[in-house]
């Protein structure tokens, strides 16, 4: 077990490397001139040869690197030539936004689809099973930004239950707060129940065929205790890969939902980053939602033997 997360952090090392590379380098390829665009087309070409000596874009590439990724391990992504803020402070306070609307909503996706994919494979090719898999399918085929917008119309303009546009940090106002974060936690509820759903359902069919539950009801076990017991813990590891995708992928990503909401997330802060061409704080928003996927991906590999012990002697 604990050889098996030696190896899984040691790998993540080397990946977060290159990750930090591809950063760098996806940033220099962006067409323009950042300096230009800081001090504007009027720009005295001294002004403008000061300040790349000052942000040290003067230096070769590899130096420019190496100086970035000692700044960014000690915490320091840069200076927003937007508003003049700190990169990191920036992105962790926009962070806590996309990262409370996330949890909780594949969270509870999750308690939903774990347990209807069990079943819809139990009763499989029954009423129940098309039911269950209509439902998902359904609901995986509907744009997340479509059903975001018919529950802004419904449950804010028709019923006038929640409100539309604006939030509150929890923090300030926790019920308050709460009501602006409803409806975007339920749409993506409703998008990733439908993809958390099949892929429960498919791996648990896979596990239902073995020989060991042939055996285990040959024995007269209880079929709750084989679902239980035997069913969900083999047929679990598949389904937790896929959480861990959608964690990565919405916590970096929910720009368009946050657009609809206007929530100010950290995808919303990368969007406003490529339109004011701040390029400091879109290098540092890809940096750490990069690092986000690493790090999803590698708590998801250490819970692997916590469902089946057979990963530890991998």
């Amino acid at each position: 077990m604990l050889a098996y997360l030696l190896r899984r952090i040691a790998m993540t090392i080397p990946t977060l490397l290159l990750v930090s590379i591809a950063v760098f380098t996806l940033m220099r390829l962006i067409p323009g001139d950042p300096v230009q665009l800081m001090l504007g087309e009027g720009a005295d070409p001294a002004q403008l040869e000061l300040a790349r000596q000052q942000m040290g874009l003067d230096q070769p590439l590899v130096t420019q690197y190496l100086v970035w990724l000692r700044h960014a391990l000690a915490g320091d992504l840069g200076v927003s030539t937007t508003n003049g803020l700190a990169v990191l402070p920036l992105i962790w306070e926009r962070f806590h936004v996309s990262a409370v609307i996330v949890l909780t909503a594949v969270a509870l996706a999750s308690l939903i689809a774990v347990p209807a994919g069990l079943v819809a494979a139990w009763r499989k090719d029954r009423p129940t099973d098309l039911a269950i898999i209509g439902a998902a399918t359904l609901m995986l085929s509907v744009p997340s930004f479509w059903l975001g917008l018919l529950l802004l119309m419904f449950f804010g303009q028709y019923l006038h239950w929640l409100p539309v546009v604006g939030y509150v940090p929890m923090s300030e106002d926790f019920s308050q707060g709460l009501l602006y974060v409803i409806l975007p936690i339920v749409t993506l509820v409703l998008v990733e129940t439908g993809v958390l759903t099949r892929m429960s359902r498919a791996s648990t069919i896979e596990v239902l065929r073995l020989e060991y539950v042939t055996h285990a009801r040959a024995k007269g076990v209880p079929e709750s205790q084989v679902l239980r017991r035997h069913v969900l813990p083999n047929a679990f590891n598949p389904t937790l890969t896929m959480i861990g995708l959608i964690l990565g992928h919405l916590l970096s990503g929910i720009a368009v939902l946050e657009t609809v909401f206007t929530l100010p997330g950290l995808g919303r802060l990368m969007i406003d980053a490529i339109f004011a061409r701040d390029y400091p704080v879109l290098q540092g928003c890809l940096l750490f939602t990069a690092c986000i996927y690493v790090v999803i991906n590698l708590i998801v590999d250490m819970c692997y033997p916590l469902f089946d012990p057979r990963v530890s002697v991998q």
